[in-house]
């Protein structure tokens, strides 16, 4: 792994947490991903499943991770099970994972290699009523891939039928949308890594420069600072292409007198960042580009203050759509007939901006969070409004990363990265 080692007190408290929502005499399972094929012998980068990592820290394929916290065999309480490693091994794949660096990682005592599994399944399952399986349950899921917890939850149930089936996932949702302090040093090393990203770029964009180009910029800056990469696919839309919110071809070039919208940010140690910006590619903006971009930050700003302990998500996005009404009908994007005939399932304002302005942000860029229970301190969402004109080839998006705090504004993980319009023109002009 290219990150720094993380204290394994978060694990062993990810897993106490856990443990205390857990019914009596039950155990849970939790599953490594696959490495998924591409063809031939061509795999895809290994990427750990969030939960698994979330509990034990363990970042390699063919791991499972056991909880069964009223076992009668102590040792049996935390286990996990890794694929073994060998000399032989670390000269083809690398070194994986030794039961003394399985415990120094997870806090977990107990390491068996896989062949142990099914004997040790066995035993285990004899003695608890009760097994938590770990569905994929996220508002956003399209999953068609069977992955490896699918496979497992299935052998599960066919081999043990008569056991009580319980849910991993609702759980999850509540422990990890709120985050620990290591958690949130974490995701503010991914946003100081985008940081640093992003002024590289602001020296290196003039007109000419390819989209492709910028990206590569990016990704050098992200790998040189321990972060395997970007945490989503980026998004670097010059000119009207910012008019496609999922734009990710990044092969166009940039042309005087346009915008790019960026919305590119680092992972580090599997956590997310999320930033959006726009900037010109001439370094300086139009008069009009400006009056818009600074609209829109407005509206950041001030949705940014409504991010606090008790609000409810959707409330939430009725308030942001109330700003960005006032500010598209100051630039005479809207008026007020368009206002007062609006379909209440469709405001006005959605003809400019279509999206929602914040998510849960953590191990997943779109992360855990149960969007109709009240937000809590030391969650952490992005702030993300936009504005988007086709008809004048403009579109502006402006986005940070804040964690909610017990009271007052919430804290901004990415309050260093240039965003007032002035500042950047200055950087971009240095």
């Amino acid at each position: 792994m290219k990150y720094h080692p993380i204290d394994s007190k978060l694990f062993i408290k990810n897993r106490k947490n856990f443990i205390s929502q857990m019914k009596p005499s039950s155990l849970a399972v939790f599953n490594s991903n696959d490495i998924y094929p591409v063809s031939a012998d061509s795999t895809m980068p290994f990427e750990q499943h969030r939960d698994i990592f979330y509990l034990s820290g363990v970042d390699q394929e063919e791991s499972i991770l056991v909880l069964f916290p009223d076992c009668p065999n102590p040792k049996h309480r935390e286990m996990l099970f890794l694929k073994e490693t060998n000399a032989h091994i670390a000269v083809w794949e690398g070194e994986k994972l030794t039961k003394e660096a399985a415990f120094t990682t997870s806090g977990i005592k107990t390491v068996y290699w896989l062949q142990d599994l099914e004997k040790i399944m066995f035993e285990v399952m004899t003695q608890c009523d009760t097994v938590y399986i770990n569905t994929n349950e996220h508002y956003r899921a399209n999953v068609e891939t069977e992955t490896r917890e699918d496979r497992f939850t299935k052998w599960l149930k066919d081999k043990y039928p008569a056991h009580s089936v319980a849910k991993s996932n609702p759980i999850l949702q509540r422990l990890r949308s709120v985050k620990d302090p290591i958690e949130i040093e974490l995701m503010q090393q991914a946003c100081n890594i985008t940081e640093k990203a992003f002024r590289r770029v602001l020296g290196f964009v003039k007109p000419g420069v390819w989209e492709f180009e910028i990206e590569a910029e990016m990704m050098h800056e992200f790998l040189r600072n321990r972060s395997k990469g970007f945490a989503y696919t980026p998004i670097i839309a010059s000119g009207n292409n910012a008019n496609v919110l999922h734009y990710i071809e990044n092969n166009q070039q940039c042309k005087d007198g346009d915008l790019i919208l960026f919305d590119t940010a680092a992972e580090y140690a599997n956590y997310s960042s999320d930033l959006s910006r726009t900037i010109p590619v001439n370094g300086k903006y139009t008069e009009r580009q400006k009056a818009v971009y600074n609209a829109v930050l407005r509206v950041k700003n001030e949705a940014t203050k409504l991010l606090v302990p008790g609000t409810i998500w959707a409330d939430y996005h009725v308030e942001v759509g109330k700003l960005m009404t006032s500010e598209l009908l100051g630039l005479g994007l809207l008026d007020k007939a368009d206002v007062q005939n609006e379909n209440p399932d469709w405001p006005a304002y959605k003809k400019y901006f279509m999206h929602g302005t914040s998510h849960h942000i953590g191990l997943d860029t779109h992360d855990y969070g149960l969007l109709h229970e009240p937000m809590q301190a030391n969650m952490v969402f992005t702030v993300e409004p936009g504005i988007y004109i086709p008809d004048e080839g403009l579109g502006i998006r402006l986005e940070d990363d804040v964690v909610i705090q017990e009271s007052g504004e919430p804290f901004n993980l990415m309050g260093n990265i240039p965003i007032e319009a002035e500042e950047i023109e200055e950087l971009m002009n240095a």
